[in-house]
């Protein structure tokens, strides 16, 4: 990989991508680096994270009283308040990148993963082949060097946000389990978002509840559990209130007869919505349509 041609990228990443803002985390970026060749530097300390990836070359890296080889394919964390330096007699071909966490702007579980990131016990990793932060700091540099692209800049923005969560999982076990124990939830939101999508387009048909699991290759039972878990409500009580809700708004947007909006929405007959409605709106179909359309120039039908 020859970092010479993605200098031009290095200085669009500090032009533009100093704010990152992802799953609840709110990062500062200080600087983005490309160094095709670097030696040796001073022992200094950071107020913040700074992460180098060897491209190639060899050295080492001092990092309080340990000393670390490094070669290519080598990604070391270099934490807050810690004393190290960088040494190679003929030149590292380094990417580099220095971050903090906003605080104030992130959730609680990431001002612990960090906390966690200060004390981690392995700050050097050796990698054989491409691994996923590799791969996303290739695409990013190469995202960079395109200037032109519509949406330049959250192309870039978002690219990097995985770059920087790609980092940590390397180096913070913790991020990693925090990301298992969200797995099953995880999935059910999926299927969850998947059932919603599909009421909400099809709400003049039956939507029985084991017609709709089967559409989901799931049980009935697996559905009903899912909308009790994560909605705190029955499956047939949330596809009531889809129902009264669009017909509410079709109340007020359209001119359709009772008949058509129950239709529309799903119920056997007029007499049966009005009743619905009746019951969770306290006011009938007809009363609630006169509260936003003039009925002295405006007529409609119950039939």
């Amino acid at each position: 990989m020859d970092l010479t041609k993605y200098l031009s990228g290095k200085i669009s990443l500090n032009d533009f991508v100093h704010r990152i803002n992802q799953s609840g985390a709110s990062f500062h970026v200080h600087y983005w680096g490309v160094m095709p060749r670097h030696y040796d530097n001073q022992l200094h300390k950071h107020s913040f994270f700074e992460v180098c990836f060897v491209v190639d070359g060899e050295g080492t890296y001092m990092d309080e009283q340990s000393s670390y080889t490094l070669q290519k394919n080598t990604i070391f964390l270099s934490r807050p308040g810690v004393l190290h330096q960088i040494k190679s007699e003929h030149g590292l071909s380094l990417l580099y990148v220095a971050f903090e966490l906003i605080d104030s702007e992130s959730n609680e579980s990431w001002v612990q993963i960090m906390e966690s990131a200060e004390k981690c016990e392995k700050i050097v990793l050796y990698n054989d082949s491409e691994t996923e932060t590799e791969l996303l700091w290739k695409s990013l540099l190469i995202q960079a060097t395109r200037h032109k692209q519509h949406f330049f800049e959250e192309m870039l923005t978002n690219i990097a946000g995985s770059l920087i969560i790609s980092i940590l999982q390397d180096f913070v076990p913790d991020l990693n389990r925090n990301n298992n124990h969200k797995h099953d939830p995880e999935q059910h939101s999926v299927l969850l978002t998947q059932a919603r999508l599909y009421i909400h387009d099809n709400l003049s048909n039956c939507l029985k509840l084991t017609e709709v699991a089967r559409h989901l290759h799931i049980s009935g039972r697996h559905l009903s559990r899912i909308f009790m878990t994560e909605l705190g409500v029955s499956y047939s009580k949330y596809v009531q209130d889809e129902r009264i809700k669009k017909a509410s708004m079709l109340l007020k947007r359209s001119d359709l007869s009772l008949k058509e909006i129950a239709e529309e929405t799903g119920f056997m007959n007029v007499q049966y919505f009005t009743r619905v409605f009746t019951t969770m709106m306290q006011t009938s179909p007809g009363r609630f349509r006169t509260m936003f359309i003039d009925i002295h120039t405006t007529t409609y039908s119950d039939t």
